[in-house]
């Protein structure tokens, strides 16, 4: 107790000096948890955005389909069974049945994915009831990033070919007749989406899919002939990114925090030289060297303490406020090819602040008694002449 009294005391009585350690350990301190937070409003933003409008709580996939290979498409398709039927209608899962088509905007070539999709499912957001409302058999929809690589518009017609299960090339118009906005790049580039019976129908592959899309509240992971794909599985390349960008901010942060953290040193330093003389008396009044150590290390230390409470003044409403309006993006959010909101919500954790708090206090503890230690070697005599040994 006496150790902190006399700590905080000293700070206080350092005056500038103090408070120019602890604005830019504060500074630190923000920035670090303000970074992370932006990480983690990402990482809850995209999962939350790719399962609302493409894999939902996981999706049954043919076991011969790979999405990263086109020339499996052809034969992943399975049959749906009585029991997935039973499920369709529970809305359980919608099934969605896949083929490689090309088509011919403005009579220019260009291959792109054609699935079908139940008009009347609920469980991802994709507007396949603008595909009901339309009067054309052949009635599709697309995203804004495959209007804008195809110039297509509400209305507009064009030519697609297709080949059937046996590979007889057939073609056909197709009408736009929709064109949503989404924040997953998957679900809008390259691909259009038309009735999954008029694709059935098309491909000659009646009743059958090529994965399943399961709701929100479905838990159930084995199917007869499908393969479950978890959100583990599903959302991997996004983690891998996720983890790629924490770990260059995580370079940039340290960097920070150790400017921060050698200002707090070099003020430990001159402090230990300045005051020699207070040290002596410590030590003639009796004061163990060990107490002395932890007097200055304590000091060090309670840098980082005001740090958190000075870092909260002006830290809490700025995130309070960045949580609410969000950081706009733009055309910057689809220009860059991930799942990624044109306005991001930070979002911080009480582990993501507790975890913070204890890096910065931890690191300024260790920072303050690095040169604390020298104490332990001073002689009392010496260092009341304010000499050091």
């Amino acid at each position: 107790m006496l150790a902190i009294k006399l700590a905080f005391k000293n700070l206080m009585g350092a005056g500038l000096r103090t408070w120019l350690n602890v604005i830019v350990l504060s500074l630190a301190f923000v920035l670090i948890i303000f970074y992370n937070g932006l990480m983690d409003g990402w990482n809850r933003q995209a999962r939350n955005d790719t399962q609302d409008w493409e894999i939902g709580n996981g999706q049954f996939w043919h076991p011969d389909y790979d999405k990263f290979d086109p020339y499996t498409i052809e034969e992943s398709n399975e049959v749906i069974s009585d029991e997935i039927q039973t499920l369709i209608e529970e809305d359980k899962v919608t099934p969605l049945l896949i083929r490689q088509i090309t088509i011919y905007p403005q009579g220019r070539l260009m291959s792109a994915r054609l699935k079908g999709v139940d008009p009347n499912q609920e469980i991802i957001k994709l507007p396949s009831a603008d595909i009901r409302n339309s009067q054309n058999k052949y009635a599709a929809i697309i995203g804004e990033g495959m209007a804008n690589a195809t110039k297509l518009k509400v209305g507009d017609q064009v030519l697609m070919r297709w080949r059937d299960k046996n590979g007889t090339f057939d073609a056909h118009e197709i009408e736009i007749v929709s064109i949503f906005n989404c924040n997953v790049p998957q679900v809008e580039n390259g691909t259009i989406y038309m009735d999954i019976e008029v694709v059935q129908e098309m491909a000659n592959l009646h009743n059958q899919a090529t994965m399943l899309v399961t709701s929100r509240d479905y838990e159930n992971t084995k199917l007869e002939g499908w393969e479950f794909k978890d959100l583990n599985f599903l959302l991997a390349e996004f983690d891998k990114i996720i983890e790629s960008k924490k770990g260059g901010g995580m370079v940039l942060q340290s960097i920070l925090l150790l400017l921060a953290l050698l200002a707090v040193f070099d003020t430990q330093v001159l402090s230990i030289f300045r005051r020699q003389k207070e040290i002596g008396t410590y030590m003639a009044l009796g004061l163990t060297r060990t107490r002395i150590v932890g007097i200055f290390t304590v000091e060090g230390a309670a840098h980082s303490i005001l740090a958190a409470i000075v870092g909260a003044i002006y830290g809490i409403p700025l995130f309070i406020y960045l949580s609410k309006v969000g950081i706009y993006y733009g055309n910057i959010a689809k220009a860059s090819g991930l799942t990624i909101a044109e306005t991001l919500y930070p979002y911080y954790s009480v582990g993501l602040i507790i975890t913070s708090i204890i890096i910065v206090v931890v690191s300024a503890t260790i920072v303050s008694y690095l040169p604390a230690r020298k104490i332990s070697k001073m002689s009392p005599t010496q260092a009341l002449k304010g000499k050091i040994q």
